[in-house]
């Protein structure tokens, strides 16, 4: 990490007592590997709340495919970059519930943000994940707090349909919450799209990837990742609309 930002993280830490727990969570992973699903994020680099880019030696990513709404234009190989100066990890292009080319048992940690909400069978997908992870690897969840986002008027989904999609072997072509998010979605929290592309883009899903299936709260968080074999050590709620939860492989 360069001097800077270790002064900039340093003046963000005293500065905001808020964020001190979790700065210094996040440097308990300095000089760790991890991967992220669905990145790069700015919930993990500098000011934020969780600056785990800056303390990790290195991150690969996964993302779905070779060309993303968020991303654009992306490949399989060594230039997966998520923070300016840090060596560029490797890009794989899998699906977040399928790691079928990333090596098991091989990373101190995993992160994801605003990326489990588009995975149709969460449970499927964390079973995946606690993989790749070493013994008592950690990984790093969050999610949108729906209060204040476009799903505001959608309803929490229960643990019930999460343990009914995985029994169902629900996968990413599933449609089952598209009525709803057609109908509850507040577009005027969603200023970046029309009615109609809005529309587009939830009926061609599986290759977009934009709806969010689930809707979490912090309880049913700490209940996902507990039933998938993670013990949580730490949960909490960050403006301006995050939920997050770190969680160590226990089983």
């Amino acid at each position: 990490m360069q001097l800077k930002d270790r002064v900039i993280t340093a003046i963000s830490y005293y500065k905001n007592p808020l964020k001190r727990e979790t700065i210094e969570l996040a440097r308990t992973f300095e000089g760790k590997t991890g991967i992220e699903i669905g990145g790069p994020s700015g919930v993990f680099g500098l000011k934020s709340f969780f600056p785990v880019y800056l303390y990790a030696a290195r991150i690969d990513g996964v993302n779905f495919s070779n060309e993303t709404v968020w991303e654009g234009k992306i490949g399989t190989g060594k230039h997966y970059a998520y923070y300016p100066g840090k060596p560029e990890g490797f890009q794989y292009i899998n699906e977040a519930a399928d790691l079928i080319d990333v090596p098991e048992n091989h990373y101190d940690f995993l992160l994801s943000c605003h990326s489990l909400e588009h995975v149709a069978n969460p449970i499927k997908a964390l079973r995946q994940w606690k993989k790749v992870l070493k013994d008592q690897g950690s990984i790093c969840l969050v999610l949108p707090d729906k209060r204040y986002t476009f799903d505001h008027k959608r309803p929490y989904t229960t643990f019930d349909h999460l343990l009914s999609d995985e029994a169902n072997g629900v996968d990413e072509r599933d449609t089952t919450h598209f009525e709803e998010v057609l109908q509850l979605h507040d577009l005027s929290k969603d200023i970046a799209q029309t009615r109609a592309e809005f529309e587009s883009r939830t009926l061609q899903n599986y290759t977009k990837r934009c709806i969010h299936h689930h809707i979490y709260s912090l309880e049913l968080m700490e209940q996902l990742l507990n039933y998938c074999g993670f013990k949580v050590s730490y949960s909490g709620e960050f403006a301006p609309f995050h939920l997050m939860a770190v969680a160590q492989k226990v089983k």
